[in-house]
């Protein structure tokens, strides 16, 4: 059992919780956390770049002169590769570096990266945290209070619009819905910060 701390705003423990490690698997899958944050690195990649070969460039396919008689090197197209203005010999092409796993496999990912957040100690869990309108600053002197002072997850129970305008403008803080976590998220960031309620709903999600 890991017993987990809960506090106020204003940074003092109120109460515990215990959470059971066999909730989240048991033991931190390495070689499947791996692959999980390649997938999502992967998904983030633009193929988009491209070179044209010499079937795209502009110019005449005619041969440029005689194949003998000129004292010039033999030469085809003006569109080959060893002339100014040709295609590239290796042209790149768009493509696609996109990687998928089951949902499985990604929920499992996602408990082995924060079953290893909560043994290292970087998983913070705060009673409230709402505002009657958004407050950048008031957000700041809170992660200030659960010293949180380098990157940051917020995670709510479900959308909240004021804590989202909170929190936009502060340098490596995100704000998701916890059904919306994934490892590749919770590895980019140094901590997670949970409300109560939303890492209950975490603990006591319906897996089927």
């Amino acid at each position: 059992m890991i017993e987990v701390a809960v506090y106020n705003r204003e940074g003092n423990p109120v109460e515990s919780l215990q959470v059971d490690e066999a909730v989240l698997g048991g033991s931190v899958r390495y070689p499947l956390l791996k692959q999980a944050i390649v997938m999502y690195q992967a998904n983030k990649r633009h193929g988009t770049a491209a070179t044209k070969g010499r079937s795209q460039v502009a110019g005449s396919t005619r041969k440029l002169y005689r194949q003998k008689g000129t004292g010039n090197a033999r030469a085809g197209t003006i569109r080959t590769p060893v002339r100014v203005g040709g295609g590239v010999t290796f042209a790149k092409c768009a493509r696609d570096f996109g990687k998928d796993m089951p949902k499985k496999q990604r929920r499992l990912a996602r408990d082995s990266a924060l079953l290893a957040k909560l043994q290292s100690g970087r998983v913070v869990i705060v009673d409230e945290l709402s505002f009657e309108s958004p407050r950048t600053k008031e957000f700041a002197r809170v992660l200030g209070n659960l010293k949180i002072d380098r990157s940051c997850l917020v995670a709510t129970p479900q959308l909240d619009v004021n804590v989202y305008k909170s929190a936009r403008n502060l340098p490596k803080v995100d704000v998701m819905v916890v059904g919306d976590l994934n490892a590749g998220v919770i590895c980019n960031r140094q901590k997670v910060l949970f409300t109560k309620e939303a890492f209950l709903t975490l603990l006591n999600r319906d897996e089927n």
